[in-house]
């Protein structure tokens, strides 16, 4: 199996930065795509960021130019760099990671517990 921990998420005020951290641990055949997602109250889910194990990324519109995704792929950790935040940005973050785990080396979804990101004026 695969666990995923998030930290980095917090209270802070617009114009302010934050990093989001997640990190993959179990026993890993390989991890393709990894990906943040957010989701604020009453509304549904959504993709932020996106980097695949080729070195692409990709980003929501709203976050181009301020939010920047990165991989350490030899400690199996993801980033998601968040500058200039807007209130707009408030909600719960989730570490999203394809991967295989050794036990069956085929691709599975795993997701990490949520971290808060709470932007205010």
């Amino acid at each position: 199996q695969v666990q995923l921990v998030e930290s980095g998420g917090g209270l802070v005020q617009a114009g302010d930065s934050l990093t989001l951290s997640c990190t993959a641990s179990g026993m890993i055949f390989s991890i393709n795509v990894m990906a943040w997602y957010r989701q604020a109250p009453g509304k549904q889910r959504e993709l932020v960021a996106t980097s695949d194990s080729g070195g692409g990324t990709d980003y929501l519109d709203s976050v181009k130019g301020r939010f920047t995704i990165s991989r350490d792929n030899a400690k199996k950790t993801m980033y998601l760099q968040m500058n200039s935040l807007k209130p707009e940005d408030t909600a719960i973050y989730y570490c999203y990671v394809e991967a295989a785990p050794c036990s069956d080396y085929r691709e599975w979804d795993y997701w990490g517990q949520g971290t808060q990101v709470t932007v205010s004026l």
